[in-house]
């Protein structure tokens, strides 16, 4: 099966039970600020753990919920697609690696945005899960306008 070459979350794929539906679902609550959405899309476990761009590690679904929480109900919008990434999948886990592209606006600023990107999901039950992402910015004077504006 042949997957989207860019992820927005307006996505749809052949096979409806491809795990990358998951991948896809969380684009789609992330770029339109759904909060609820974002969090079904995470594992409830300790170990869970997302190092990014908003700051630091954080580790479990309350300081991974705060961070997203930044982002979806501050003043900046944000809005990225998951493009050039790679697919691999083993029994009960899967993850990619690739790179998002898009722009931060608030009233004052618009960043376009160059993140490197991984996810890493878990099949729990029935559902894919994200249990780990971790995204990075080459650019550290884009690192320092993106937290700022933030």
């Amino acid at each position: 099966m042949e997957l989207p070459k860019v992820i927005t979350g307006q996505e749809s794929v052949e096979d409806a039970a491809h795990p990358v539906n998951a991948l896809i679902a969380f684009y789609k609550a992330f770029n339109a600020r759904n909060a609820d959405a974002a969090a079904n899309n995470w594992a409830r476990e300790y170990s869970i753990a997302m190092s990014n761009p908003i700051g630091g590690i954080r580790r479990n679904w309350n300081a991974i919920r705060e961070g997203y929480g930044k982002i979806m109900q501050g003043k900046a919008r944000v809005y990225v697609e998951y493009h050039d990434y790679n697919f691999h999948q083993f029994e009960d886990i899967f993850y990619v690696e690739g790179r998002e592209r898009g722009a931060l606006v608030t009233d004052n600023i618009q960043l376009g945005l160059k993140i490197r990107t991984s996810r890493i999901y878990k099949l729990f039950g029935s559902e894919w899960k994200q249990v780990h992402h971790h995204g990075s910015m080459d650019n550290p004077e884009l690192l320092q306008r993106y937290q700022q504006a933030i």
